[in-house]
């Protein structure tokens, strides 16, 4: 179905919509005593774990009936020390299937089209991009020009078919102010990433909690996805907020933040996921806990259209009210949660269902 994009305040009034479907897969047992606390009803089990090739799992993404996520194995953000990470390619059961290098620091997976797996590298500084070809395996390496904002690239969507990614780690003024794009569109030309300003840093905004017009300074612009309505969710990691952007492209574009807060006052996130229609599983990755973990809710499951948000430095995934911007968290006790993935079970024989 078409999302509808237009704007509404206020944002938990989201329609969910359809996602993958998937394959049946079960998951391994959490080990005792290493797994983090899980509130009812929701379960926890372990899809995953690093192993001595490959460790600190962040992106992840769903192809046909695998799972890919980038392990980025202690590389320097900004690739200096020459090193590569890692992606894997899971079956739906945690089986490994294959990998891939990349060169630097990967923080950003995304599925193009039917089968091109977009990798992207560097977001401190010096990023590139490697297009991977999943069906035959074969690789594409494509660099930037010298980024105008200082920083490297972090992560990507695709919207009206064409891709966004985020500037990340950006030069501050002497005011700490970002008057740099903080969203670009990139397109491929040759062995070369060509990018164009979408969002300014220092853009007008409406405050989603009241309704008032203030002007953002994303200082640390990070991970991104798509709300149910087609808008452009887009993580400033370090200033506690997320930015929603819709028609992104167009005229009409209208942009709108909420800051985020648990009981305990404001706090980071990293991925923003959202639960579809569908029956589904959720997947986590535990950067510094180097174990992907599976999350299920028995019974309805989850609830269509809600917002689940992974805060890396308070180690947890919570339910994330749209209004207000709180966080309530239903699992605690990771390392550094970073990668949230949906996987609807609609085909999934009743009896493994969760």
């Amino acid at each position: 179905m078409t999302p509808d994009r237009s704007m509404k305040w206020p944002a938990c009034h989201l329609a969910a919509v359809g996602m993958l479907l998937c394959t049946a897969w079960a998951a391994i047992p959490a080990t005792a005593g290493a797994a983090p606390v899980v509130q009812a009803p929701y379960s926890l089990s372990v899809f995953a774990v690093s192993t001595s090739a490959y460790s600190q799992p962040d992106s992840i993404v769903v192809w046909n009936d695998s799972v890919l996520v980038g392990y980025q194995n202690h590389v320097a953000k900004d690739g200096t020390d020459g090193k590569s990470s890692t992606i894997v390619q899971y079956s739906l059961n945690g089986t490994v299937q294959r990998t891939f290098q990349v060169p630097g620091h990967n923080d950003g997976l995304r599925i193009m089209g039917e089968s091109s797996l977009w990798s992207l590298q560097n977001e401190d500084a010096n990023p590139n991009l490697v297009v991977i070809d999943l069906e035959s395996g074969s690789q594409k390496r494509y660099a930037f020009a010298p980024t105008v904002h200082g920083g490297g690239y972090d992560d990507m969507v695709v919207i009206d078919g064409q891709v966004l990614i985020t500037a990340s780690n950006p030069n501050l003024d002497a005011a700490g102010m970002n008057n740099f794009p903080a969203l670009v569109r990139a397109t491929l030309s040759g062995n070369m990433v060509d990018v164009e300003p979408v969002l300014m840093g220092n853009a007008s905004a409406t405050d989603i909690s009241t309704g008032t017009t203030v002007s953002l300074n994303l200082t640390d612009p990070d991970s991104m996805s798509v709300d149910p309505r087609g808008n452009v969710v887009l993580d400033s990691q370090a200033d506690a907020e997320l930015v929603f952007i819709s028609h992104p492209l167009e005229g009409t574009r209208k942009v709108g933040r909420i800051n985020i807060t648990t009981a305990a006052g404001p706090t980071t996130v990293d991925d923003t996921a959202f639960a579809p229609d569908a029956r589904s599983t959720m997947l986590v990755t535990d950067v510094a806990g180097d174990t992907i973990y599976r999350v299920d809710r028995p019974g309805f499951g989850f609830e269509p259209g809600t917002a689940y948000s992974a805060s890396d430095t308070a180690g947890l995934v919570g339910t994330l009210n749209l209004d207000n911007g709180v966080l309530t968290p239903i699992i605690t006790g990771f390392g550094s949660a970073r990668g949230i993935l949906f996987i609807p079970l609609s085909r999934t024989p009743l009896s493994e269902r969760r």
